[in-house]
């Protein structure tokens, strides 16, 4: 890849490996690169472990979301969704073992998926994107089985409360539905840029980033970022970030979170902003954070470059890996 590409390079996924000890990030030119993170952290790390094992071209349009079951990692690209055997890709060998495609109107269409989540309970696969609506598949048989229809513009992101057996999408209509996923209905629809606490009609109404935590909610992308409370269907704390947030999470007593601009933010859950970190790339899309209990806790951050910041402490970046 040349210098041109290298700079216009936006890195949009990221999902480790089952094992803890492998990193795979997917970007805009529909290439995944899988980094050792083993490698990448031990005393022994040399400028060479900061970059891939392995970069192959998995699709023709960007790679805008990655995500790991078991043994498999699963990546969308325009209109269609990959796997590859985890066990395989570390071996260098990059064969999909399947490609599938959810059931679009017509086959000239070809929407982009913007975003997945796994319903474990079900062993399902949820889909969203251009055609506006939600597709649900069926991992064991692979077929698509389900189609969820309310968002009147395309969906940004998903996200899954696996307890309540509900499902919730944010999309760029402005609206967050919260789906039973038993009868396929939407049961509640929150457009949050109707709150003048969260309005900000000069940035847009759509929301880019979604999470839940028990019967909490974190939202935001044109609105500001904002806590609510899912009983109650209001927001309780608003934070006061200025750009467009595109990934927010859950972590202990904290809230962390990237979007426009160079940083990552921890938020307390009161509202304030308790730090803002300095990051490599000049905006960000993707924050994930390694929980498995064998390896070092360690979280990583990608945007609007070639890098993907690597942080062992959550208040400063320990180093970049990159393509």
């Amino acid at each position: 890849m040349g210098p041109i590409e290298l700079l216009h390079m936006s890195v949009f996924s990221q999902s480790f490996s089952p094992c803890g000890r492998f990193l795979a990030v997917g970007n805009n030119y529909g290439e995944i690169a899988l980094f050792s993170l083993s490698a990448a952290l031990s005393p022994e790390a040399t400028d060479l472990s900061q970059k891939p094992v392995l970069t192959f071209t998995a699709h023709e349009g960007p790679v805008f979301s990655l995500l790991s079951t078991d043994s498999q990692l699963l990546s969308a690209g325009n209109g269609e969704i990959s796997a590859w055997n985890w066990c395989e890709l570390i071996k260098r060998n990059t064969k999909a073992v399947w490609t599938r495609r959810p059931n679009y109107k017509t086959s000239l269409e070809i929407p982009e998926i913007n975003a997945m989540v796994l319903s474990p309970k079900d062993n399902s696969l949820i889909v969203g994107g251009g055609d506006n609506n939600i597709h649900i598949m069926d991992l064991e048989s692979g077929i698509f089985k389900l189609v969820l229809q309310g968002h009147s513009d395309y969906i940004h992101c998903l996200t899954v409360r696996e307890r309540e057996g509900e499902i919730l999408s944010g999309g760029e209509d402005g609206a967050v539905r919260i789906w039973d996923s038993r009868t396929a209905q939407s049961v509640h629809c929150i457009e949050v840029h109707k709150y003048q606490e969260c309005a900000r009609p000069q940035l847009g109404r759509w929301i880019s980033c979604l999470t839940t935590d028990s019967d909490w909610m974190l939202c935001g992308g044109g609105p500001t970022l904002s806590l609510w409370h899912l009983r109650s269907m209001s927001p309780t704390s608003v934070f006061p970030i200025a750009g467009c947030q595109r990934q927010a999470m859950f972590y202990q007593d904290l809230i962390l979170s990237v979007g426009e601009g160079p940083y990552l933010y921890h938020c307390l859950l009161g509202g304030q902003i308790k730090a803002q970190i300095p990051c490599t790339s000049p905006s960000l899309n993707t924050l994930a954070l390694n929980v498995h209990p064998s390896e070092p806790r360690v979280m990583t951050l990608g945007g609007s470059s070639d890098h993907i910041d690597v942080f062992t402490n959550l208040s400063y970046r320990a180093f970049s890996l990159s393509f």
